[in-house]
């Protein structure tokens, strides 16, 4: 018997054959649809590790947006600091020979010795978050602990001096308009302690910003400044240079015997002091190694944060050179031996009374962006060590803030922890800058114990054991040499600072910094 279907008419066996194939299309298509989708779900996954990709880094976290011209303008915010003003002094105690190359010559140690530090920010393909990582995958032991006390130390001490810097300078503007108004009749006493509360009151607000790599603006806005107040003590200088006729100042500085306009007779012993504070004072000036780690880690990549990091180097200290001695050395030719610790403050200039106005402001304005450069690490210092004491979550929780009419500008996360413990840390440093108004002294102490330790022998150490330099080595000979001629100047240095406080203390009255 043949098949049923040769026996069914043509018309009938062509529309079964339809039927037949177009429900087998429906079955391949029911086949196929769990099939899409979960090739539909598989993009969508990837699209989404993509994205998530392109925001963290490759140790998952926030992806790092730093440039060259960041990292550089953080660098010339930490260096050019108001004691830029101060180099016309530092220069008239060591004369037109000594002043100059000790400028030149610690630039050079500078710039060398932080490429050094800069080559030491990865372990392997392990990044150095911060200075004491840094010293803790290369040399551990002891020393870590070491460099934490005297780089937060530091930083501790940074941040009351800077208090202290910009009440001067806020005073400066009140006491130069009120000597404006009196034509120089009345002395125009002013206290410092309304202005340092001031200071205060500005940085727990700029204190909340979360982390180093949101102070980027803020700090490009500092190194500005730094540049304006810079370029109107230089032209006041320059001015004051074309009104004498004649470059004032000697080859040797300030000579024994010499009286200043307070009336003091320089003494052989006080030559030597002012000497040893003239050279901390060069010294301290361009060290910013304290901190380059953090501002190094801001960096993306590639390309790789060590390259990075020396061209950044390379602007900053050629930058700030050409602008401590272009300052100094104008400050001296203009005053001599007469130069004041402060061109600014120190009312060598008197007039045009507004331009010194702008200038101070700018000054106060660099140094509220200067004191968050250095803060900072030290702050995430201390939340990094909270968040391992409570991983579950910071005391207090975290909450979701809204910024602006309705919540229109932006959306921000606002921890409990933080603001308190941040607020506690700026209200600190204002009470001791008050209590203590002579304190950049002590600051000179901090920073030349500072200065040889941070600055020469951790970064001399760590490099010598990532690069593994054998013992004894030319390479390793040069290096501790370095090192050694660094120690000595650093000890004089502090020698020279002690001197100044004990000075200080004769005259010492708690609470009352009057000028």
């Amino acid at each position: 018997m043949l098949p049923r279907s040769r026996t069914l008419p043509p018309r009938i066996h062509d529309s079964v054959v339809v039927v037949v194939e177009a429900a087998e299309r429906d079955v391949r298509r029911y086949q196929q649809l769990p099939q899409a989708e979960t090739k539909r779900q598989t993009q969508q996954q990837q699209l989404q590790v993509e994205k998530i990709g392109e925001e963290v880094d490759d140790d998952g976290r926030a992806k790092r947006t730093g440039t060259v011209w960041t990292a550089a303008s953080h660098i010339i915010t930490a260096v050019i600091g108001s004691g830029v003003l101060s180099l016309a002094w530092a220069i008239a105690q060591l004369g037109w020979v000594v002043g100059p190359a000790v400028m030149l010559l610690f630039a050079l140690v500078i710039y060398f010795t932080s490429n050094l530090l800069a080559d030491c920010y990865r372990t392997g393909d392990r990044r150095n978050y911060t200075y004491m990582d840094a010293v803790k995958a290369n040399l551990g032991g002891a020393k870590v602990k070491v460099c934490g006390c005297i780089q937060y130390l530091n930083l501790l001490g940074v941040a009351i001096g800077y208090t202290i810097a910009a009440s001067i300078s806020m005073m400066a503007i009140q006491r130069s308009n009120c000597f404006h108004a009196s034509g120089g009749k009345d002395p125009c006493h002013a206290s410092s302690n309304a202005y340092m509360i001031i200071f205060g009151v500005v940085q727990v607000f700029f204190s909340q910003i979360p982390d180093f790599d949101q102070v980027w603006w803020l700090s490009i806005l500092a190194a500005v400044m730094s540049f304006t107040y810079s370029a109107v003590g230089l032209s006041l200088g320059a001015a004051q240079v074309a009104e004498n006729g004649k470059f004032a100042g000697s080859a040797m500085g300030v000579t024994v015997g010499f009286v200043t306009k307070s009336g003091t007779l320089v003494t052989p012993a006080q030559k030597v002091w002012r000497n040893l504070q003239a050279l901390g004072d060069i010294a301290f000036a361009y060290s910013y190694s304290i901190i380059l780690i953090e501002i190094q880690d801001t960096l993306r990549s590639p390309p790789p944060e060590a390259r990075t990091m020396r061209k950044a180097t390379a602007i900053s200290v050629v930058v700030t050179s050409v602008f401590y001695l272009l300052c100094g050395c104008m400050g001296y030719a203009a005053f001599g031996d007469d130069a004041p610790g402060n061109l600014l403050t120190g009312f060598g200039f008197y007039n045009p009374y507004w331009l010194l106005d702008v200038a101070n402001m700018a000054i106060v304005v660099h140094l509220v962006g200067a004191y968050q450069v250095y803060c900072q690490p030290l702050f995430a210092f201390v939340e990094r060590r909270a968040e391992r004491r409570w991983p579950n979550g910071l005391p207090g929780g975290e909450y979701e803030v809204a910024v602006g009419p309705s919540g229109g500008w932006m959306r921000c996360k606002v921890s409990v922890f933080r603001v308190a413990w941040r607020t506690c840390f700026v209200a600190v440093t204002t009470v001791v800058a008050m209590l203590l108004p002579f304190f950049n002294d002590v600051v000179g102490i901090l920073g030349a114990l500072g200065f040889w330790p941070l600055t020469v022998y951790f970064p001399v150490e760590m490099y010598i054991a990532h690069r593994r330099i054998r013992r004894w080595s030319t390479t390793w000979v040069g290096l501790q040499a370095l090192s050694l001629a660094c120690l000595v100047v650093s000890v004089a240095a502090a020698v020279g600072s002690i001197a100044g406080v004990v000075l200080d203390l004769k005259s010492y009255r708690p609470f009352r910094s009057t000028y």
